[in-house]
């Protein structure tokens, strides 16, 4: 484990208790933060990043973005398998400088929201859709400032619409502003893909509440919405014939677990040869494009 503030702190919680899985240890830039956490779930704190690398077979990386690209090539060069957090990234040419250093290794992304169990159970309806809209509200915090709120936040959802539906982007319009940092903090995407789907984001970390909602019209089959935080789908489908139409509930099933959990297994499991469902290196790019076009159509 690499990297051990809020986020990795939650990593290092899930790895020390999944079976299978030999946590050999963490290192953090910041040693006294390091033996905290080692502390805390039992582990070693290393003390610098080479020898980490050497003992382990899988590292996940939780640093600041800009410094995903240094140590996920140095990590991945050295032969172990990465999960990288989100966003991948900086910029595209970091992303392919991942994706040739992976060679035959396991890169990962960590877009968690896909593995939310509500999302992977609209995922299984496989229907195309038609228009989907997502708010994504966050009250402010001081953490993941060195970027905007576009890779922050809304890049979860990116990556969601791109699962849902997999034609190319389109077009892209957005508009943006800063309020408590240099960077913009509101933004709201509208997306078109070749097939005809279109997407209405809105992603703030500003906000007064928290909220996470999806809500999707799918082809023939209906329209959904998604609570993330709750792990609830409430859906409705159209039934009858001309004559007789009528609406009626349609709810999918949702089996709740913690989605960070699911993300380190299904990357486990790639590291050990096993097929799983896994934001690729590729997959984590594609949403790294398009939340940068949407950075880009930002006034």
């Amino acid at each position: 484990m690499v990297g051990t503030g809020a986020l990795g702190r939650h990593h290092v919680r899930i790895l020390s208790q999944l079976p299978g899985v030999a946590l050999v240890g963490l290192y953090d830039r910041r040693p006294e933060r390091g033996e905290v956490v080692a502390k805390e779930f039992g582990a070693r704190s290393w003390p610098d990043l080479e020898s980490l690398a050497q003992e382990v077979e899988a590292v996940v990386v939780a640093v600041p973005t800009v410094d995903h690209a240094e140590i996920g090539c140095r990590l991945l060069e050295d032969g172990n398998h990465v999960l990288i957090e989100k966003p991948m990234a900086s910029s595209l040419e970091e992303a392919d400088r991942l994706l040739a250093a992976a060679g035959d290794r396991v890169l990962a992304v960590g877009h968690v929201e896909f593995y939310n169990p509500a999302v992977q159970s609209l995922l299984q309806l496989e229907n195309p859709p038609g228009f989907v809209e997502v708010h994504r509200l966050a009250v402010f915090t001081p953490r993941s400032l060195d970027v905007d709120v576009v890779l922050d936040l809304m890049i979860h959802d990116l990556q969601i619409l791109h699962a849902l539906d997999t034609s190319p982007v389109a077009e892209v319009r957005a508009t943006g502003i800063s309020v408590l940092s240099p960077r913009i903090d509101i933004a709201n995407a509208r997306i078109a893909l070749e097939s005809g789907c279109v997407a209405n984001l809105t992603a703030s970390r500003v906000s007064s509440e928290r909220v996470r909602k999806l809500r999707v019209f799918l082809q023939g089959r209906g329209y959904y919405s998604v609570d993330y935080h709750q792990q609830e789908i409430k859906g409705y489908r159209l039934e009858g014939g001309d004559d007789e139409r009528r609406i009626v509930p349609d709810n999918l099933l949702v089996e709740k677990e913690e989605p960070l959990k699911r993300e380190l297994e299904a990357f486990i499991s790639r590291c050990k040869g096993k097929d799983s469902p896994l934001v690729s290196g590729q997959l984590g790019r594609q949403a790294l494009a398009t939340a940068l076009s949407v950075v880009d159509a930002i006034p």
